[in-house]
């Protein structure tokens, strides 16, 4: 299985494109990776690009744009809002799949020393790729920032990990690490007013802020008997925050980096951002997000936030996704696009036609093609996903039914139940097809030796057993659905007991439908003990479904005729 990690260079040049440019044409020209995104920002005069591929190909790229920076960045003549410390500030690896923490920080340190020894710029290895504790933190690396580089520098506790402990003022320093993937993340606030920005930021973040005797702002910090500073924690773990003012837009923003999501959403940092501005006479009037995000977060933020209207959850990916982006306000200052924006969509291969992907005319203008695929496996798959879609509206239709509004929850389990059923079916679609051309590809295989003719074989066999898999699982699922179809029928909207009862239909005949061809596929495998047993669980499968469909359409009927 392929490893892949993301790569997040932030270079210190927001303003001119073309040296952007410069800069990310270095990537495109690597083999194995992906330029997914590239996000300047003028007030912080810094760009996030983001890239994604194989350990070896990405490290590459990234060597090669940073050398690429310090060739057309001159920091000794750069000014931005961000805390920065050189040409490229900071440069972190995430795993994305396939790769631990561990390896992911051994390529960090691998490209760390490259760009120290060859490059001769100083570099300072930072979160799960430190060498020393104290280096973990980001922000201990960049303190002082590129002002203060060159006594740092001179400080021999901070020689560098890799590269000269000397001074080079056009390129400065680079943090190279190892990191969980970090959503940047900035808050918008009603206000221009930096400091009151600040305020709500220290609120919020995990390292809060200090106790100051006499004045709160400008006192001194108090300290506890061991000579230590005391400080008030934030509102919010795994958060690090700041107030600045954004010329650009006009405004005052909290920019927010959330370092784990698993222990601080966006939607929750939203929330929380919002209640410590009002608390201060301010209000969130939206958000901007920085770079990509994975699906997840906006999905949970969906969610989220339909759960506090009282709405069902059990929508499609696209309506949850929409109402995130409307609920944070992530077009407040500016349009937002989830394809440009979410990595699992800037992921998906363009080149991978999906049969689900087309329009309803076509699929069966696909289907009534000579080509021999999609067939009856995909035709089932689909029959099955229009049959659960039926029920599961029906439970949407049922959560916002007047009088009905206690019962908005139990709706909205049964409603995304069906989701869930509905997606891995229009999975099984093209999985399906992709299983038969799987075995014409065995087939196509030479055969002219005997090794030849060996590997053949057990090509086909292991294709042709993908084959009977595929269309089984296509009957579990079918038949999965009739426990919705059949509340539905039983408690949801009358109004909408024939839709349910379609559904019903839809699911017999998909079951039966998959059936043949678990049937057909098996004809030729060898292994009959796998093939009995299948087939075995298959024709119970059949039976149950016929008597489940017969009594959920009695129960229609009766319903219709009262």
């Amino acid at each position: 299985m392929k490893q892949l990690i993301e790569c997040v260079p932030n270079f210190s040049e927001g303003c001119d494109m073309q040296v952007i440019k410069t800069i990310t044409d270095e990537i495109e020209k690597v083999d194995g990776v992906t330029l997914l995104d590239v996000d300047p920002g003028k007030a912080t005069n810094r760009t996030v690009v983001t890239m994604v591929g194989t350990p070896e190909a990405v490290i590459e790229a990234a060597f090669m744009a940073i050398r690429k920076a310090s060739e057309v960045i001159d920091m000794s003549r750069h000014h931005g809002e961000h805390p920065r410390f050189g040409g490229t500030d900071v440069c972190p690896l995430v795993p994305v799949a396939n790769i631990s923490m561990e390896e992911t920080a051994r390529f960090a340190r691998i490209l760390a020393e490259r760009v120290g020894r060859e490059l001769g710029i100083p570099v300072y290895c930072y979160e799960n790729a430190a060498l020393v504790e104290e280096r973990r933190n980001l922000a201990n690396c960049r303190a002082g920032e590129y002002e203060g580089l060159s006594r740092k520098l001179e400080d021999p506790r901070w020689k560098p990990d890799f590269g000269p402990a000397k001074f080079n003022p056009r390129t400065g320093a680079i943090a190279i690490g190892a990191r969980d993937f970090l959503v940047a993340y900035n808050v918008n606030l009603n206000t221009t007013s930096t400091r009151r920005a600040n305020a709500v930021a220290f609120d919020i973040r995990e390292k809060g802020r200090p106790v100051r005797e006499g004045n709160p702002v400008t006192g001194k910090i108090k300290k506890d008997e061991s000579g230590n500073e005391v400080w008030i924690p934030g509102a919010l773990k795994a958060c690090k925050a700041i107030g600045w003012f954004i010329e650009e837009y006009g405004i005052a923003q909290v920019s927010v980096n959330l370092t784990n999501i698993s222990i601080t959403s966006v939607h929750q940092a939203f929330e929380v951002a919002n209640e410590k501005a009002i608390a201060r006479g301010l209000r969130v009037t939206g958000s901007e997000l920085v770079g990509l995000i994975p699906k997840i977060a906006l999905i949970e933020a969906g969610k989220y936030f339909l759960k506090k209207q009282q709405r069902s959850v059990g929508v499609s990916e696209e309506e949850i996704i929409k109402i995130a982006v409307k609920s944070l306000g992530l077009d407040d200052l500016k349009p937002f696009n989830p394809q440009e924006k979410i990595i699992e969509y800037l992921l998906a291969d363009s080149k991978d036609k999906k049969l689900v992907s087309l329009t309803a005319e076509g699929f069966a203008n696909e289907t009534a093609s000579e080509s021999p695929a999609p067939g009856g496996g995909s035709v089932s798959a689909y029959i099955a996903a229009l049959g659960v879609s039926l029920a599961t509206m029906v439970a949407n239709l049922s959560s916002h039914k007047a009088g009905w509004d206690d019962r908005w929850e139990e709706f909205s389990v049964w409603a995304e139940k069906g989701q869930r059923i509905k997606d891995e079916l229009l999975y099984l679609v093209d999985e399906d097809t992709r299983a038969f051309n799987k075995i014409m590809d065995a087939f196509g295989l030479p055969k002219s030796g005997e090794e030849e003719k060996a590997a053949r074989s057990q090509a086909i066999q292991a294709a042709t057993k993908v084959a009977i898999e595929v269309p089984y699982r296509t009957m579990q699922k079918a038949f999965e659905s009739f426990e919705i179809i059949a509340a539905m029928v039983e408690t949801g909207n009358p109004n909408s007991v024939t839709d349910a009862g379609v559904g019903a239909l839809c699911a017999r005949s998909a079951v039966i439908g998959a059936y043949l061809n678990v049937k057909v596929n098996g004809s030729g495998f060898k292994d009959k003990v796998f093939l009995d047993d299948i087939l075995k669980k298959a024709e119970e499968l059949v039976a149950m479904a016929k008597a489940t469909e017969e009594a959920i359409l009695a129960s229609v009927i009766l319903k219709i005729s009262e």
